[in-house]
């Protein structure tokens, strides 16, 4: 397996399918001067790789300063209690998916997908309303609220490069009762993210789509899928 994939100056895939294990959704992690980020933690049986692979970019996984989890399923969360503990790093996620991960639920974390549980996890910082940003130095990292996959589902975004990277997990669906989905509510996320016009799309499981007309037209597919 590959220990990282570099998807523009300072961004990282350092997890998912052939990069950590198969069953983690992709993890990446956002060099800002030093100051890192980190979006999404696998399910939770792969925490040392993920760490050997930040570690094999050249990075310090101690200057993971925010922990942001696009969503509270386990494949996506499951590493989180891990590197707080190690690296004292903050965990953020939408307040309409916390208490699924504050209260280790089984069936909103999915960790019943997985034949494995989900400890009971405080959050350190709720996001809330309908998108906003987090301040690193002179950059900023945009978030959305993109409910329907989840209540909670967020995706981010930042300009680099002259580029707009998109982070947008689980766009796909799946779409199910015990997720709390809502079809109605995803597809106005949807065209909230046409909107943006991203050049690149780090997908939760697909993995990279690029240039801008790739990008559109696979958020599209899925429209035109769940009309």
């Amino acid at each position: 397996m590959a220990g990282y994939e570099v998807i523009a100056e300072g961004i990282y895939l350092v997890g998912g399918p052939n990069i950590s294990r198969s069953e983690d959704a992709t993890v990446f992690v956002v060099d800002f001067e030093g100051e890192l980020l980190m979006i999404d933690s696998g399910s939770g049986r792969s925490s040392r790789v993920l760490e050997d692979n930040i570690r094999a970019t050249g990075l310090d996984p101690h200057k993971i300063n925010r922990l942001i989890l696009t969503h509270c399923h386990i494949d996506h969360i499951g590493s989180a209690p891990y590197f707080r503990s190690e690296f004292g790093c903050r965990l953020l996620i939408h307040e309409e998916d916390a208490e699924a991960i504050e209260t280790g639920d089984p069936v909103r974390t999915a960790a019943n997908w997985y034949e494995t549980d989900f400890p009971p996890t405080k959050i350190d910082e709720k996001l809330k309303g309908g998108g906003g940003w987090l301040d690193f130095g002179k950059d900023k990292l945009h978030w959305l609220h993109t409910p329907g996959h989840t209540p909670g589902s967020i995706c981010l975004y930042l300009d680099r490069g002259g580029k707009r990277i998109l982070f947008g997990q689980d766009i796909h669906g799946p779409f199910l009762p015990s997720f709390r989905s809502d079809i109605g509510k995803w597809q106005e996320s949807m065209e909230k993210l046409l909107q943006l016009k991203a050049d690149i799309l780090c997908e939760g499981h697909f993995g990279i789509f690029q240039p801008q007309e790739r990008v559109t037209g696979y958020i599209k597919k899925y429209l035109r899928q769940n009309s």
